[in-house]
């Protein structure tokens, strides 16, 4: 009922891409590790000098990437050995996540500075970004849930290890919508944070919070509908189009914030001027939302 080629019979060509749900989620996952890698190590660099528990995410993103790639490979021949493998991957990176997170906060809250700086929104608009490392954990958890299949598909039956199932409270479906959900509410407000720095003095600015609350109310509200209408499915596809958009519009908008006279590139702007890579996260989740509405397995 959730399927995308079900309610837009113009892309049920598409049925023809080899690949589940599940199969497209952990690739996404795979190539978000590689990006995020890449990501950390910019970001790092503003310091000048990467101190050692800085390279953990700049490491582990490719090599969690190459990881699963691996195990998307194994999993051809061997599914249970592929499961531990992208699982261990998976849980690693929620961990890092984490770690990073606490790092960020500690930053922000200053335990050791004078009474009145301590814990503030301008801290946390001008401290390293709390929500960054997040991102980690999120693609982890989504990851997870693609590795351990449902069977049957929407029942909330999932198999966690042979002969061992668990059952949901809901569709797998309707957890990838939560999920999602989540994920662009760490997008919005990573957005707002950044964007607090100008003052929002551009209103145009507002643009990408105001996208990110409408894709949020809408996922959530069609992961709670258990029987979605043709046009509550085709809203949540707009929502998620409205982020794809956002993203790519932010990305070219972030680039030229950085040249220079004469369009010319210098690092130092792209290193510490608007941050050229963030905006691609709506446009990330964004496709990962249109993923959701994959077919849960392959046509045969």
């Amino acid at each position: 009922m959730y399927a995308l080629t079900t309610h837009i019979p113009l892309l049920r060509p598409l049925r023809r891409i080899p690949l589940s749900r599940d199969q497209m989620m952990l690739l996404m996952a795979a190539i978000n590790e590689i990006f995020l890698g890449v990501d950390h190590y910019t970001a790092h660099l503003i310091s000048g000098t990467i101190v050692i528990r800085e390279w953990i995410p700049i490491v582990f993103g490719p090599v969690a990437g190459v990881l699963l790639l691996v195990g998307g490979l194994i999993a051809l021949r061997n599914r249970p050995v592929a499961t531990v493998l992208g699982s261990l991957v998976l849980v690693a990176s929620v961990a890092v996540g984490l770690l990073g997170a606490y790092y960020h906060f500690v930053r922000a809250i200053l335990p050791s500075g004078p009474a009145g700086a301590r814990v503030g929104l301008d801290l946390l608009v001008w401290a390293p970004p709390i929500l960054g490392p997040l991102f980690l954990s999120f693609v982890g958890v989504v990851g997870i849930s693609a590795v351990f299949e449902e069977e049957p598909p929407g029942s909330g039956r999932v198999q966690v290890l042979p002969g061992r199932h668990v059952r949901l409270p809901y569709s797998k479906t309707r957890a990838y919508l939560f999920l999602i959900g989540m994920g662009i509410l760490a997008t919005t407000i990573s957005s707002v944070l950044d964007h607090a720095r100008t003052g929002f003095e551009n209103p145009w600015l507002w643009v990408p919070t105001l996208v990110g609350i409408f894709a949020l109310a809408v996922s959530i509200g069609l992961g709670a509908v258990r029987t979605p209408q043709r046009a509550d499915v085709l809203i949540y596809v707009g929502a998620m189009l409205l982020l794809i958009l956002v993203g790519l519009v932010g990305f070219v908008l972030h680039v030229q914030e950085n040249l220079v006279a004469g369009r010319e590139i210098v690092l130092e702007r792209f290193l510490r001027g608007a941050p050229f890579m963030a905006p691609t996260l709506f446009a990330n989740v964004g496709l990962l939302g249109l993923i959701v509405l994959w077919e849960p397995r392959r046509e045969a």
